[in-house]
């Protein structure tokens, strides 16, 4: 029996868990919501210098008040006052890997540690890439547009460019999760054989779970530090915000981790188990 392939045996184990676990974070509204790729704050919106009730040019503020029937002036010089329900929007948007879930701040935005109160999840999709424009496009009132509320178009522009990039990640990792099960079965039979055949086996499978864990876990990385490099810097002018998933980044890379861990035990398993068997053959002959 091969000890040391039960610690590539814990590895793998472990990889496929954080694997799945970041794949399926947020299937369900309470289900792992924190291990997201990134969390769009929208709560604020409308709360900047750039929205100015008083220019009369008949544009958003004016929409808004017909479709709504508020006094949008006293709404928006309010500091503690909600403009993103009156929109008709969430507070925030919790971003993973295959859907979205929106939600509220209880009791209130503008309430320090305010509690997460999760109302909906879109549909699940190995395809899904998240559109925060046409999200927030089709939950804007009759007549509002994304121009009327300062929509940085820089924003569209970087949702395209990461849209095969999210395609691609998402193939790797349902193709790093399925090498990290066939290395548990590889382990499980490593322990038992003992072998430089299942070592060799073992070592081939543990670099290609690494391997497309690996790069799975640095597009992730990429996406998630774009994405809230550009809503920061170009939404901040409308109020909102993007915060990095540290949970998920945490989660993916820990994956990665414990792969590179397994490959190099593989890598002394292939290195000292004929010697070994060396050594056991010449005991036996004496």
């Amino acid at each position: 029996m091969r000890f040391s392939s039960i610690l590539t045996l814990a590895c793998a184990i472990t990889a496929f868990v954080l694997s799945l676990l970041c794949i399926f974070a947020g299937s369900s509204k309470s289900f792992l919501q924190r291990a997201d790729l990134l969390t769009l704050n929208i709560s604020r919106i409308g709360h900047t210098s750039i929205f100015n009730t008083s220019d009369g040019d008949g544009g958003f503020f004016s929409n808004l008040v017909n479709d709504l029937e508020g006094d949008l002036n006293s709404l928006v010089n309010n500091v503690t006052s909600d403009i993103a329900s009156a929109l008709n929007l969430p507070d925030f948007f919790n971003v993973h890997v295959m859907d979205f879930c929106e939600g509220s701040y209880l009791p209130k935005p503008t309430v320090h540690n305010a509690r997460e109160n999760i109302t909906a999840c879109s549909n699940r999709s190995t395809v899904f890439h998240f559109d925060p424009s046409k999200v927030i496009q089709k939950k804007l009132p009759d007549g509002i547009t994304l121009e009327d509320i300062h929509w940085p178009t820089t924003i569209e522009d970087t949702e395209h460019d990461l849209k095969i990039v999210s395609t691609t990640m998402v193939v790797f990792y349902i193709i790093g999760i399925a090498f990290a099960g066939i290395a548990i079965l590889t382990a499980l039979w490593g322990i038992w054989a003992g072998s430089r055949l299942s070592a060799v086996v073992n070592f081939f499978i543990d670099v290609l779970a690494f391997v497309t864990l690996g790069i799975a876990s640095a597009i992730a990385t990429a996406i998630i530090v774009k994405a809230v490099e550009v809503i920061n810097k170009y939404g901040d002018d409308i109020g909102i915000a993007a915060y990095r998933g540290s949970r998920f980044l945490g989660m993916t890379w820990g994956a990665t981790a414990v792969m590179l861990l397994a490959s190099i035990v593989s890598v002394a398993q292939c290195c000292t188990g004929g010697r070994r068997r060396e050594r056991y053959n010449g005991k036996g002959a004496s």
